[in-house]
């Protein structure tokens, strides 16, 4: 083995460890972009199922962060694509133990629920969700939809931050959804 190759081997090993886990994925069931009284309106679908570990975290008190974000874009031959929209949306689900009950806050809007199935399909399915002004886009233009669920592990406790980037059990996100979207 050559001598370079040698010094090579342990730091390429320690890159490996220290990459992070593969996130599972959210299956996306559908998106699609509507118009209505001025506003451009985000439908989507998300198949989100919380594994074992994000569970045992709910029931233990540790609330998590889902973050729905969005861009809408539209090509150009001669520049980068225009950012016509983005938005993002945080959703934080916690557990009452006393209550036995699931809470879902974003913003100033909460509410409970009994199952955890429950939950998972209020922040999976996004229904006539405001991301943007018609008022930016034109009628005879074709634009690039965007859209994606994953959970926030930047705004867990701090001691639990280094194991969730570090372990795949604490990585949940879907891959961007992409379509094309005309006015």
């Amino acid at each position: 083995m050559p001598s370079f190759l040698r010094g090579f081997l342990p730091l390429l090993a320690a890159v490996a460890l220290a990459a992070p886990a593969h996130a599972d994925t959210i299956p996306v069931r559908s998106a699609e972009l509507r118009i209505d009284e001025g506003d451009v309106l985000l439908n989507a679908e998300f198949d989100l199922t919380l594994n074992a570990t994000l569970e045992e975290a709910l029931q233990k008190g540790i609330p998590l962060y889902f973050v729905l974000e969005f861009e809408l874009t539209r090509s150009r031959w001669y520049w980068l694509d225009e950012k016509v929209a983005q938005a993002s949306f945080t959703s934080r689900v916690s557990y009452n133990a006393l209550t036995r009950q699931y809470r879902v806050s974003s913003g100033l809007l909460a509410q409970t629920f009994a199952t955890l199935e429950e939950v998972e399909r209020y922040i999976g399915r996004v229904t006539s969700r405001p991301v943007a002004q018609a008022s930016v886009l034109s009628k005879d233009q074709r634009y690039d939809a965007a859209v994606r669920l994953r959970l926030d592990v930047n705004q867990l406790p701090k001691p639990l931050t280094v194991t969730a980037f570090a372990s795949r059990e604490w990585s949940l996100a879907s891959d961007w959804y992409r379509w094309s979207f005309s006015p």
